[in-house]
């Protein structure tokens, strides 16, 4: 165990974490909004479960195509109009998806949506590196990522009884609500960190900074090995509930909490585990024990649902839901620690880049393949995923210069 020294952490850095979790809850409690019309779509109304799946899937669609570019921007200009300008802009077509009756029009404007809340992701992550030490980072950042279990709880535990009382436009509207407050809170309240000073030439010009992915493959690693295990979570995100209700018969309130209470608790576990990582002074191992639980959770979720044990596969789904989204705070850590500041936000872009290009195929590629075998068979198969990332999963940390 390494021996830490804890800086001193200004308390605005404590109120910039704040407003990104804040801010990127609400983005991913719009991305989980149609994930949770699943149940009403396919049981209610008949629509197949892969063009269920597609259609809950288009808003991760919107965020594969913007995510590099948000960071960008964000390494450019700064967080504050970027979160906050993000924001507005999702709220904007959130209500043009509220606004509309017909399917592939709403398809269009959750992709879109998806698209601009994907501005949360890389800036709210820059916010946290730049503000807080390295030593006290792991703990930041898994305080960071309890923002997607928080938004998708929320979305859990409010879209289904919305939508069944209102219709689908309601948990739309409340969504872009919210995301317009929040956008108008960053605005006035986020303050982009202090930059380092970029080094200069000999002849006084500034030089430019390292591309970090030319030194070796460390990034590359991270990215290849968070595309792995963004299966099993996304597979348990999208199919956990109507799963609970089709296969253990649950009902579709009572299943909404408990999937929302899973959430709560995955988000209380990045904490904890960032947490350790701080104390250990080791991110990547620490991965490498999320990813080996995440075989056995997947493992024991399929074993259940073959078994038809109501109970037991309720509080294993909530377990495995736990371990499955442990991960993301260690790996965008580490991500940030392996770019360097010039580089952080187009790193970070990337990393989720990659993610959200496996989870957007997760709704249509998992939902025919449940289709054919059924979901205890599926829920073993996508166990492989983590058994493939555990090889990949770097010996080392790595800290750049700039970091």
């Amino acid at each position: 165990m390494s021996s830490v020294t804890h800086s001193v952490i200004p308390t605005k850095a404590w109120r910039m974490l704040a407003l990104g979790v804040a801010a990127q809850a609400a983005g991913t409690m719009l991305v989980s909004t149609p994930v949770y019309l699943i149940p009403m779509l396919h049981l209610e109304r008949g629509m197949p479960l892969v063009s269920a799946g597609t259609l809950a899937s288009a808003p991760t669609l919107g965020m594969v195509l913007t995510l590099v570019m948000w960071g960008y921007v964000a390494d450019r200009f700064g967080e504050r109009w970027v979160i906050s300008g993000g924001l507005a802009l999702t709220a904007v077509f959130a209500c043009a998806a509220a606004a509309t009756g017909n399917l592939l029009w709403l398809g269009v404007m959750l992709g879109l949506a998806g698209g601009a809340s994907a501005s949360t992701n890389a800036a709210s992550g820059r916010v946290v590196v730049g503000w807080f030490p390295k030593e006290r980072r792991g703990l930041a950042m898994g305080i960071r990522q309890m923002s997607q279990p928080l938004g998708v709880a929320v979305a859990a535990l409010v879209v289904p009884p919305l939508a069944e009382q209102f219709g689908m436009h309601a948990p739309l509207l409340l969504v872009a609500a919210i995301l317009l407050v929040l956008g108008l809170a960053c605005m006035a309240w986020i303050e982009n960190p202090p930059r380092k000073t970029a080094a200069v030439s000999l002849d006084g010009t500034p030089q430019l900074a390292v591309n970090p992915y030319l030194k070796n493959g460390f990034l590359a690693r991270i990215h290849a090995v968070s595309m792995l295990l963004v299966l099993p979570q996304f597979a348990l995100t999208t199919f956990g509930m109507v799963y609970m209700i089709a296969v253990l018969h649950w009902s579709a309130t009572a299943a909404g909490l408990i999937i929302g209470l899973s959430q709560f608790i995955g988000a209380i576990g990045r904490i904890a585990i960032g947490a350790l990582s701080d104390r250990l002074g080791n991110r990547v191992g620490v991965l490498r024990w999320v990813a080996l639980s995440a075989i056995a959770a997947m493992l024991a979720v399929s074993l259940t649902g073959a078994l038809d044990w109501q109970l037991a596969g309720a509080i294993v789904l909530v377990i495995a839901s736990t371990i499955t989204v442990a991960d993301n705070g260690l790996a965008y850590t580490s991500v940030a620690e392996g770019a360097g500041t010039a580089w952080v936000g187009r790193a970070l872009g990337i990393q989720n880049t990659g993610q959200f290009i496996v989870a957007s195929a997760v709704g249509p590629g998992l939902g025919a393949l449940i289709a054919v075998v059924g979901y205890p068979v599926a829920f073993a198969l996508v166990a492989i995923a983590p058994l493939v990332a555990v090889p990949l999963i770097p010996k080392h940390d790595q800290h750049s210069d700039e970091a």
